[in-house]
Order: C-alpha cells, then structure tokens, then sequence
C-alpha cells in the first residue's frame, strides 16, 4: 500500500511538474509570436486607428499602406531590396566559399601555424563590431572604397568568416579519413576529392552557414550606416529609417515595410529550417 502511495504521488508529481513546465513554454511561445501578430493586423490599420487603439484589432483592416508602400518611389524601398539581395547574395558565395577551403584546411592539414590560424579566426568572433567602425571608415576613406555597391562586401566577409571557418571546421572532422584515402587510391586528385566529395557531404553545415549569415546580411544596419550615403546605393534597414520622422513616425507604413522586407528571409528560413538543425547538431556526431 506504501509502495503503491507513493508511485500515486510520484506520477502526480511529474504530471504537475509537466503541466507548469509546458504553460511556462506557452507563454513564452506566445511573447515571442505575438509581437509579429501585432505587426501583421497592425500594418492593416490606418495610422489614425492605430494612435487611437494600438493593440486592438483593425475594425476597417486595408491594405493602403502597402500600396502607398510600392507605389512611392520616394521610399526607394524596391532599389534598397536590390541593393540587399546583390550584397547578401555576394557575401554569402564568398562566406560559403572561403569558409568550406579554410576550415577543411585546418581541419585536414596540419603545419606549424595551424592552431594558431584557427585561433586568429576564431578571436575575429570575440570582437565587438562597433569598436571598429571609427578605424574601418577612416580606412575605406582614405582608400576610396566607400559609398560603392561593393563596399559593403568586405566587412560583412570579413565578421562571417569566423563563424564558418568554425562550423566547417568541427564538421570536416567527423568525416572519416579513410574516405579520402579511398578517393586517394582510385587516383582521385586533392581538387577531385575536396570539391566532389567533401563539398556533397559538407551540404549541411554549408546551408546552416549561409542561412546564419544571410539574417547577419540583411539585418545589417551599423556598417550601411557609416560607409553608404547614397540613397540609391542603400540597404533594406536604412530604407525602412524613411518611415520615421523627428516629431512622429507612420507606425503601420512602417509596419507593413518591416513585414515586406522580413517576408523573404521568413520564407527562406522555413524552407531549410530542417537543413539548419541537422547542419547545427552535425558536429556534434562524432563519424
């Protein structure tokens, strides 16, 4: 009977525990969707309705702000997009690129500046990106390479290399040698054997490297700030400070220019969530 009490109360425990441990995850699932909830039904409210009653839901929901959106060259909303996609797309190749050949380096190679490379690589993710804005302008000053549609290309290469060399890096290594030296047998040659097989099998980390660094890109703000003051060279977030005035901002205009923008990396970001979590928890999977 003693027994039997206390797995009644052991198991009436743990329900309890579980029912508490999931509300606490509801809400805070719930904190985290609202806010974009918010935007959606609010970016349909006219910017009246919306002063009047900020949380409530749109009595008479428009799509107006859109239109007025699109249809405003003054915004230079569409151009900021080109201009983001060019300089995304770009940055990506080069990240994608320069992170699979050092990190499988460094993961494959071994000579004397190995670990200290990879140390140097790494220390580029300790350093805070504001404190080098000041230096990096004076520097793309005096040699005359900013305000260019390519400006933007170096820094953000630059901070995303870290990270990939990173990933790639812990990745490469749970791949059995034994692969290569097989390729190596059959007379395959070192360029054969990296791009043909290695590239294939690193699929995972490469798509969860490019998605990481395509948020990084597009949400940049800081550096498109500092070294572009062309507004037809501008990014999507210095498009989006428009929609912002020195006494009062059109909040839903905003709304709805923030949603436009977001759509695409959103939608991007659902397509290869999965690639993203096995490319994350790869590494962790000794081959």
């Amino acid at each position: 009977m003693e027994k039997n009490n206390k797995d009644g109360s052991g198991r009436g425990g743990k329900i309890v525990g579980s029912f508490f441990l999931n509300l606490v995850l509801l809400v805070f699932s719930l904190s985290c969707i609202f806010p974009i909830v918010w935007m959606i039904y609010s970016s349909l409210k006219e910017k009246r309705a919306f002063n009047a009653d900020i949380i409530g839901l749109p009595k008479a929901p428009s799509l107006i702000n859109y239109q007025r959106i699109l249809s405003n060259k003054d915004y230079h909303l569409s151009a900021s997009m080109i201009n983001s996609v060019r300089t995304t797309a770009l940055s990506i190749a080069m990240i994608i690129i320069f992170s699979f050949v050092v990190g499988y380096i460094l993961a494959r190679i071994r000579f004397k500046l190995n670990r200290v490379l990879y140390i140097m690589f790494l220390m580029g993710m300790l350093i805070p990106i504001h404190s080098l804005l000041v230096p990096i302008y004076i520097v793309f000053q005096r040699c005359g390479i900013s305000n260019r549609w390519y400006t933007l290309l170096l820094p953000y290469v630059s901070f995303g290399l870290p990270m990939g060399i990173f990933l790639v890096e812990g990745y490469v290594k749970t791949i059995p040698v034994s692969l290569e030296e097989a390729a190596a047998i059959d007379g395959s040659s070192f360029s054969n054997t990296l791009w043909r097989i290695i590239l294939p099998i690193c699929q995972p980390i490469l798509v969860t490297v490019g998605i990481i660094q395509i948020f990084s890109c597009w949400n940049e703000f800081s550096f498109a700030l500092v070294l572009i003051k062309d507004v037809a060279l501008q990014t999507v977030p210095l498009a989006l400070t428009q929609f912002k005035g020195q006494f009062a901002s059109d909040y839903p205009k905003q709304m709805a220019a923030m949603l436009i923008t977001m759509a695409p990396i959103i939608i991007l970001y659902f397509v290869f969530s999965k690639q993203i979590i096995k490319g994350m928890v790869a590494g962790a999977v000794k081959g």
